[in-house]
């Protein structure tokens, strides 16, 4: 079975970069660890933990999203409602809260769910986003619950993955036939080999 580690990146765009750079690095304190562009765009990568990354794409004639509460029901085209990071303890979702509340920037109480505590608010380009910590006391990873009063068919299933779901993969590609081609972020590599000369 496939073992995933985390979000490699979300990727958000914005128009102003150096903006966008004050709040992630300087304000929520995620480092910036890489940047790729030319001309006619950039791609910059904050780091949030040793798996998981926020990357940015500036683009000059990217608009803002509208703003939009949190989880507040929308009706046509809709993709993306908010991002949760998750925080190790109260103290550091308390301290977000303070810091972003000296920035200027709106931010929510801090809000009970019974298995996280959180707070709202939005970065510079409108993105909707969450801190949360984990309840000491539920531990839904280790058990898993369902207390929707009207659940989907396939939620009432359970919590692992079920088999025959898909059609079985018939044709595995041969691991000589394994090709990668190039992409933008070769940049990065070469200067990788670079500084190990």
């Amino acid at each position: 079975m496939i073992q995933y580690n985390g979000i490699n990146h979300l990727a958000f765009a914005t128009a102003n970069m150096d903006m966008t750079i004050r709040f992630w690095r300087d304000l929520l304190g995620m480092r910036l660890i890489a940047g790729i562009g030319d001309s006619r765009y950039r791609h910059y990568f904050f780091e949030l933990s040793e798996t998981d990354m926020v990357a940015f794409f500036e683009w000059p004639d990217v608009e803002k999203i509208r703003e939009k509460d949190h989880g507040v029901p929308v009706k046509g085209p809709f993709a993306f409602d908010h991002v949760s990071f998750g925080v190790e303890t109260s103290d550091d979702l308390w301290e977000l809260k303070d810091k972003i509340e000296a920035a200027g920037f709106w931010v929510s109480e801090v809000m009970d769910h019974g298995f996280i505590y959180s707070i709202y608010t939005f970065d510079p380009n409108n993105i909707p986003i969450e801190f949360s910590v984990a309840a000491s006391d539920v531990n839904l990873r280790k058990f898993p619950r369902m207390r929707d009063a009207n659940p989907s068919k396939a939620a009432t299933e359970g919590p692992d993955p079920v088999s025959g779901c898909w059609p079985k993969v018939v044709n595995f590609t041969k691991v000589n036939e394994r090709e990668i081609f190039p992409g933008e972020g070769l940049t990065l590599s070469e200067l990788a080999d670079e500084i190990k000369k």
